[in-house]
């Protein structure tokens, strides 16, 4: 089972990308983030074409998660975080083939010490019990999505640059996502790639991705259940490649069936 995580940042702009992806990288389970389309401009019927179903919940411009899979139906749905007030669309789960997913798109928080990173911790600290829970009805599950923390200095490019006191690598952002790791989650890259220096995104500007001036924050993280079923997993750079790309990679594990 082919599972994979995709910021396309603007699905209207990378519906092709995507299709031509599918076609190439032929994953189960997409999880897709800043989709930044509202819910009936969403293009389930070009998906449906290429053999997949979806279910998706977004909103004009910002935002936007959706799960896109091979599977005929995508069982027990769930939009957002149950119990916490938000109005940004950024968690939606469904069960594909007997596997809990969760989708992700983790708040940015633009800085430390602002309003938009507290708002940031308080969603993971949603999240947190949310997966709790989760685990309890799910002993497989994976939660994967851009998770806009990079787990440590091997998954920055300058670890002077990218430090304890700034955003994406504070040291709350990160043991928020320890805490999430403890509840039983495994980061499948981790478990197959020790190596410094492979990322999920890079900046648009001062030619990031040629520079290879990236961050590893897009997250594929597998229950203990699954932790012995992980066959491979890593990043799929090849379309971050193509004219007018996302600033992300496609972020993969795949599972022993």
């Amino acid at each position: 089972m082919k599972i994979a995580s995709w910021n396309v940042n603007s699905l209207n702009v990378r519906l092709p990308h995507l299709e031509q992806w599918l076609q190439d990288f032929a994953p189960d389970v997409v999880g897709l983030q800043e989709t930044k389309l509202e819910d009936h401009k969403f293009p389930d019927d070009a998906l449906a074409a290429l053999g997949y179903c979806s279910v998706f919940a977004g909103q004009k411009t910002y935002n936007g998660v959706a799960i896109v899979a091979k599977e005929k139906s995508l069982d027990d749905v769930q939009i957002g975080i149950p119990g916490f007030d938000d109005e940004q669309k950024r968690a939606i789960a469904a069960t594909v083939g007997g596997v809990r997913i969760v989708n992700l798109y983790v708040v940015n928080g633009q800085d430390v010490g602002t309003e938009k990173y507290d708002y940031k911790l308080r969603w993971l600290d949603a999240v947190h019990g949310w997966l709790a829970d989760e685990l309890k009805r799910h002993a497989k599950l994976v939660v994967l999505g851009d998770f806009n923390i990079a787990p440590d200095s091997r998954d920055v490019h300058d670890a002077n640059v990218w430090n304890d006191d700034s955003i994406l690598t504070s040291t709350a952002e990160r043991n928020a996502l320890k805490r999430l790791l403890a509840l039983g989650l495994h980061d499948a890259f981790r478990m197959k790639h020790a190596d410094e220096g492979i990322f999920s995104w890079w900046d648009y500007r001062q030619a990031g991705f040629r520079r290879n001036l990236g961050l590893r924050i897009d997250l594929n993280l597998v229950s203990d259940a699954l932790e012995s079923h992980v066959l491979d997993a890593g990043i799929d750079k090849q379309p971050r490649t193509w004219e007018r790309p996302s600033d992300h990679a496609p972020a993969y594990v795949v599972l022993e069936d």
